[in-house]
């Protein structure tokens, strides 16, 4: 049994939001979310709740035991870029860059190993 939640549009870039999400795939819920809760990076707190929102949608949907979930994957891809046109980045030789706020797409799946 598999069971998955998904969070769409964070703003912040994938490159950042997967180092973060390396620490809790393959292991045991509990355990990722602890070890989640002492990353001081700004993406742990978003991947906290997507993964007690598939735990959630495990125990509820499929009537599986929280405890026994094991984090499967952790999918971290690219989503749109806000390009902001009125605001620039001084760049070298008197150049301006366009400032990209980047934003990701997260994909939790857990499993019961069964």
């Amino acid at each position: 049994m598999e069971a998955k939640s998904t969070i769409k549009h964070l703003r912040m870039p994938a490159r950042k939001v997967r180092v973060v999400a390396r620490e809790a795939v393959k292991r045991p819920v509990g355990e990722a979310l602890d070890r989640l809760k002492f990353i001081p990076k700004a993406a742990s707190p978003h991947l906290i709740k997507v993964i007690k929102s598939a735990v959630a949608n495990a125990s509820k949907n499929f009537g599986a035991d929280a405890e026994a979930l094991v984090v499967k994957a952790i999918r971290v891809d690219h989503g749109p870029t806000l390009k902001y046109a009125r605001r620039f980045m001084p760049r070298a030789q008197g150049r301006a860059a366009k400032i990209n706020k980047r934003s990701c797409h997260v994909e939790v799946i857990v499993t019961d190993n069964k």
